[in-house]
């Protein structure tokens, strides 16, 4: 018994070759993978940004408590403001920080305000204005 060749097919013609969808998968990896990563960078930054403005809220109230109590003056304030921004963030430290007392709804209150400036990162162009203050009243 021979065997029969089986019929020669013919190749895909040009047509069906332009509908396959091999190796749309690389493709849309591709893209999918640029998004996420871009997404993750947008992330991060919002993250440092709100970061750094956290830590200089913090900075200014404990510079105010400090610079409010009995045996101190707004000075030491914001030396302390100072010191809690050198530590806490590293390039901060020429911020400008200034403190006095002011006269709020008729009690005495250190005033602590941190301005400096944020860096761009990225998406945001730089450099980013911010201003903050910490009250504490003084006793």
């Amino acid at each position: 018994m021979t065997s029969a060749a089986a019929p020669a097919r013919p190749g895909p013609s040009a047509r069906a070759r332009w509908g396959d969808e091999r190796g749309s998968v690389v493709a849309e990896n591709a893209l999918v993978t640029a998004l996420i990563v871009l997404l993750f960078a947008a992330l991060l930054q919002a993250g440092i940004v709100i970061h750094t403005r956290n830590v200089l809220i913090d900075a200014a109230s404990a510079g105010a408590r400090y610079g409010a109590l009995a045996d101190r003056d707004p000075a030491d304030g914001a030396a302390r403001a100072r010191q809690v921004l050198t530590v806490a963030l590293p390039g901060q430290a020429d911020a400008q920080v200034s403190a006095e007392t002011i006269d709020l709804d008729g009690a005495p209150t250190v005033r602590v305000t941190v301005s400096t400036s944020l860096p761009g990162l990225g998406f945001l162009p730089g450099p980013i204005p911010v201003e903050v203050h910490g009250h504490a009243h003084r006793f």
